[in-house]
């Protein structure tokens, strides 16, 4: 029996791409299929060059080679509203779909946060929340795990460079579902998301603050051991994640400065914000498959 799982990437853009180059390392994670909508994308032709399949007439169009090269897992890098339309034809074929969109059709997930509640081996499909999320989450459940937090609030700096439309356009997006996600997946009883996009040049890495209230005086051996704990397991899966200072305590506020530098797989290292949702992204479906082969 193969120990890994055939899988597609759809979205041939800069997330798409990163997410190839990774999932070519992986154990369990089979990269064979690459799917866009525009035969003269740089990302297909690229992808092509490398061996994998190509399918430029979207995922209906892709449906047959689906079946015919056993897909079991794939991940959409398109947009919130392809996404539903995608997951629809592809989870009746059996695809698990990893959703790097803002859809949230599935439930959120930050790996080493929730996934092995999420029972991994039935699912079908699961989200990545947002980069922000991935990287500051981790750290309001390392402070949840010990004691309520009744407020968590985070703050995501990325450079400008590293930021696309798409993420433009949806801002407002983007801190609803974090903080959406900080309460649900965090632990926190209230959250609140904050995204900077910093022009400087040359651009500066991801960088997250996060500050979290706690219901009484915090523990601070306890909740310390906790996130250095939790910064290690996402250094697993995400190398250039450090923490750069704290927990700093306060009161009964506790405060974690961490950086995100990317892997420069395709993207630039200091793009470490989508550095960081390609790796979760592809450490999630590893999981999905170690339990799908088991």
């Amino acid at each position: 029996m193969s120990n890994k799982i055939n899988a597609a990437i759809i979205g041939p853009g800069n997330i798409g791409t990163d997410l190839l180059y990774k999932a070519l390392r992986s154990e369990h994670i089979n990269p064979v299929l690459m799917i866009g909508v525009d035969a003269a994308s740089e990302g297909l032709k690229r992808a092509d060059k490398l061996g994998i399949k190509t399918c430029s007439k979207g995922v209906e169009g892709a449906l047959e080679l689906v079946k015919e090269l056993n897909i079991g897992i794939a991940f959409d890098a398109t947009s919130a509203y392809a996404h539903k339309d995608n997951a629809e034809k592809l989870n009746t074929l059996g695809v698990t779909m990893v959703d790097l969109t803002p859809a949230a059709i599935g439930p959120f997930c930050v790996p080493p946060v929730n996934l092995s509640k999420l029972e991994p081996g039935k699912l079908d499909n699961v989200n990545m929340v947002t980069c922000g999320g991935q990287a500051t989450i981790p750290m309001v459940a390392a402070v949840s795990d010990v004691q309520p937090v009744s407020y968590a609030e985070i703050v995501a700096t990325v450079s400008s460079r590293s930021v696309g439309p798409g993420t433009r356009q949806n801002i407002d997006e983007f801190t609803r579902t974090t903080a959406r996600a900080v309460e649900s997946v965090g632990g926190a009883q209230q959250g609140k998301a904050i995204i900077i996009i910093n022009p400087a040049e040359p651009p500066l890495i991801m960088r997250d603050t996060i500050h979290c209230l706690c219901d009484s005086q915090p523990d601070e051996q306890a909740i310390t051991e906790s996130v250095l704990k939790m910064v290690e397991k996402v250094q697993a899966y995400v190398p250039g994640y450090r923490l750069k200072n704290g927990p700093v305590f306060d009161g009964k506020k506790v405060s974690i400065y961490l950086e995100v530098e990317g892997r420069g797989d395709f993207l630039p290292h200091y793009a470490g914000n989508l550095d960081i949702m390609t790796a979760a992204g592809l450490h999630t479906a590893e999981l999905i498959a170690a339990h799908k082969l088991a």
